[in-house]
């Protein structure tokens, strides 16, 4: 074999180690981020939809090409942040930040383009819809800072990762409606709830490095303030089903969503925090599924 060769093999593998680096600092490798937004964001437009009367499916397709890089964005951003932390927790040590494998500069060049490319996507969108997102774009960056001096910077995950509903709303429709409202607080909790199980998994470590989480605050009541914000979500979806009318098959879809959080807790019980926190995948997309029911079916 020529040394042109293997030179040309080294590079390619050197390359492909390196696009592996960027998609795992993206957090690409491990969607249920990107689904946990895009959740949110689906009911918001559906929500619109409903109360228009139709869905432009060319704003579902903003929606999750917006959700991708919006969740990349948030993942680099935070990894920037914390990459000092990252290095002596043991579930993010090997984070490409941390362990060398991305430099700091190439960290901040790569959130550059997420950004660009969000904004550009952005421009697609109407002006009410680009006024939301920007100050959204704000939290987005505050958020890995909020750990810092918030008690509960579980808050401001809610308050921006709720917002994806507002923005998708905001693409059916130029007003807001009560029940995008309701939406929003019910969203607002129900992230509380889920990000409070995945900081659950985290609480030693964190503990150790002087990072805060609702977990730590809550203390043994951190399981049910998390129930008691998950039911919050389940009555506005109850609440948003009354005022627009849905119709009985909906309260199937609450049934679902109902045993889903059982099975949640049940993990909870056995301290398969990271399990539990995943259940929420399942329940933002049943939680989807009954709202396009109500659009495509009923």
């Amino acid at each position: 074999m020529s040394n042109l060769s293997l030179s040309w093999r080294f590079s390619f593998f050197r390359m492909k180690s390196k696009i592996l680096n960027y998609v795992r600092l993206a957090r690409l490798d491990k969607p249920i981020g990107i689904y946990l937004l895009l959740w949110p964001s689906l009911l918001g437009l559906l929500l619109g939809a409903i109360s228009r009367g139709s869905i432009d499916f060319e704003n579902i397709l903003i929606v999750v090409v917006g959700s991708i890089l919006v969740r990349s964005c948030g993942c680099v951003i935070n990894d920037i942040s914390d990459r000092d932390f990252d290095k002596v927790v043991e579930r993010t040590k090997e984070r490409p930040l941390a362990s060398g494998n991305i430099s700091l500069k190439e960290a901040w060049i790569f959130f550059i383009i997420l950004s660009v490319a969000s904004f550009s996507l952005l421009l697609a969108t109407p002006l009410l819809t680009i006024k939301i997102a920007l100050c959204v774009s704000l939290l987005i960056v505050l958020y890995p800072l909020s750990k810092r001096f918030l008690k509960a910077p579980q808050l401001i995950l809610g308050i921006t990762f709720g917002s994806g509903s507002v923005i998708s709303y905001s693409l059916q429709s130029e007003s807001f409606s009560l029940s995008i409202i309701i939406l929003y607080i019910g969203l607002v909790a129900w992230i509380i709830s889920f990000d409070s199980f995945y900081a659950l998994e985290d609480i030693d470590d964190d503990k150790k490095i002087g990072i805060n989480s609702t977990p730590i605050l809550w203390g043994d009541k951190t399981i049910f303030i998390a129930n008691v914000l998950h039911l919050v979500f389940y009555a506005s979806l109850l609440l948003i089903a009354y005022l627009n009318e849905f119709s009985i098959f909906f309260l199937f879809t609450m049934g679902i969503l109902l045993l889903l959080l059982y099975y949640q807790n049940q993990l909870a019980k056995k301290e398969l925090y990271l399990n539990a926190f995943k259940t929420n995948n399942y329940i933002g997309l049943v939680a989807v599924l009954g709202f396009a029911a109500e659009i495509f079916l009923i």
